[in-house]
């Protein structure tokens, strides 16, 4: 039997049956919670069901879900079977969903009833999906989950498994072609925890736990599912959408200790007024996506005695760098390695760059915890690694006491509000309109989000431009092609744009005309 996180699950469940697993809560305040032995015979139950339905080793799964139990509860069915996960948002549309099934050659999906159209609208382009399962209702077409675990046994399941299997799937977005698929085995959670679930996101046993990542993203898997789970914590739920003061509300109603959460959202939780009248038992808090600035900090630790705490990781890895407990803060800073962890500013030439000079940001091969290679591509894979080294795609510099420092994209993804965008994927739905002849999309700085997409758009037709509605017909447009969180934000009209020898679009001479 090879590592499996599911397996470790269950040991906790053993040793602290009535500890509190899950907590949720919705908008209206009903709470829904799971302990640890419940999760634990859920989980035997489902899985068994899935067994029994063809799900095993090698079975590629695509699971969208909204926040709430089900995610988890899933997930570790999945596992327990051997099976592979491919975390799925809810904001993904059918285009996107029948990408994925499709590039994976995924034969089952289990979606909440609540996104069954965004599924059924396109299974008919998805040859190779066999199976379909509904959760948290009905719908035509869809057989409900909780159907397979009627009368089933909820003792232990012990499936053989090797650590080289892959356990999840995720997807990442590119700057050229549709979303890469990344590959992590069933060691990666092993790996994650001894790395960024003990120096950094570092829940203790029975402590409610907060972070705030939606199931789909490899940043869900991380922090909400592993890292709390793993370490024997709770992990806390909200149902709703953000808002700054309803955050607050909810961490001191419930006792929150430990926060992740995206930069935007600290940003936005810091400007609340009158914060002190907020009780907040804040042990520690950490943010992932860029750097926070000092007013963000400063202002969190003068109201709730807390630090908060930069890291920086990627899909294609674990978070790789930060600032751990008790190190000094360097506001603006990444922090430093996490210990045992090999990372490094490296030159164009794949040495490592003097201190102080800027570079890219790169982990050695050696890092257990990195991805094994982008699914059924080669080429791509190939082309992230410089020597023994894997390039990040975003620069840095490192200063003489090993802080590092981010100096920005040495490629053209965007990262929005903790959200990474290829510029590809919003380009395509873009000139999907009939009225777009053709168009361009960059990163543009924005205060409250690091940046926001922009379109660069050249009509089929230029008299169009006096539409008044016609920026918000694109933006709508955009949601209803991808997931509504690419669409770009701002929209300009132009005539031309700024293109190579060989007529490849030279988006940092936008990107720079915006920063300027």
């Amino acid at each position: 039997m090879g590592y499996n996180f599911a397996a470790e699950v269950d040991k906790i469940a053993r040793a602290a049956p009535d500890r509190r697993a899950v907590l949720c809560v919705d908008e209206a305040g009903n709470q829904q919670e799971l302990t640890f032995a419940e999760l634990r015979r859920q989980t035997n139950r489902l899985a068994r069901g899935l067994q029994s339905a063809g799900i095993g080793v090698g079975t590629r799964t695509l699971v969208v879900l909204p926040r709430g139990v089900e995610p988890y509860v899933v997930y570790l069915a999945l596992l327990k079977t051997g099976a592979t996960v491919m975390p799925g948002s809810e904001m993904l549309r059918g285009g996107d969903i029948c990408y994925r099934a499709n590039h994976a050659k995924a034969d089952t999906v289990i979606v909440h009833h609540t996104l069954v159209s965004n599924v059924a609208e396109v299974r008919g382009d998805c040859p190779t999906l066999e199976r379909f399962f509904v959760v948290g209702g009905t719908a035509a077409g869809f057989k409900p989950l909780d159907s397979l675990t009627a009368g089933v046994s909820d003792e232990d399941i012990n499936v053989p498994n090797s650590e080289e299997d892959i356990a999840f799937l995720s997807y990442t977005s590119g700057t050229t072609g549709g979303p890469k698929g990344v590959i992590h085995t069933y060691a990666w959670p092993r790996e994650h925890l001894a790395v960024a679930g003990t120096y950094w996101f570092d829940a203790k046993p029975g402590e409610v736990c907060w972070a705030t990542a939606g199931p789909g993203w490899a940043k869900w898997v991380w922090s909400p599912f592993v890292s709390i789970l793993g370490n024997g914590a709770t992990a806390f739920v909200y149902q709703g959408r953000f808002q700054p003061e309803k955050y607050l509300e909810l961490m001191q109603e419930h006792g929150i200790s430990l926060l992740c959460s995206t930069p935007t959202e600290y940003r936005l939780m810091a400007k609340v007024r009158g914060l002190s009248r907020y009780r907040l038992r804040l042990r520690s808090a950490v943010s992932a996506g860029e750097p926070l600035n000092r007013e963000v900090i400063d202002t969190f630790r003068r109201e709730f005695n807390v630090t908060v705490r930069d890291g920086y990781g990627q899909t294609e890895n674990s978070l790789l760098v930060g600032t751990l407990q008790d190190m000094e803060v360097r506001p603006g800073s990444m922090g430093k390695p996490f210990p045992g962890t090999r990372v490094a500013i490296i030159t164009d030439e794949g040495t490592e760059a003097p201190v102080g000079e800027i570079g890219h940001i790169a982990v050695h091969r050696t890092f257990p915890a990195l991805f094994k290679g982008y699914l059924d591509d080669s080429e791509r894979t190939a082309r992230a690694f410089r020597g023994d080294w894997y390039v990040t795609g975003d620069k840095g510099r490192r200063d003489e006491e090993g802080y590092f420092w981010f100096e920005g994209r040495s490629d053209d993804i965007i990262i929005s509000a903790g959200y990474t965008i290829g510029p590809f994927e919003v380009e395509d739905a873009l000139v999907k309109h009939p009225k777009v002849a053709e168009c361009a999309v960059i990163a543009k700085p924005d205060e409250e989000r690091g940046h926001i997409v922009k379109a660069f758009v050249i009509l089929r037709n230029p008299e169009d431009k006096a539409d008044p509605d016609l920026v918000q017909e694109l933006q709508n447009h955009v949601k209803n092609t991808t997931a509504p969180y690419k669409y770009p934000r701002a929209i300009e009209f132009v005539d031309s744009l700024p293109k190579t020898s060989s007529g490849k679009i030279r988006r940092i001479e936008l990107r720079q005309k915006e920063e300027n």
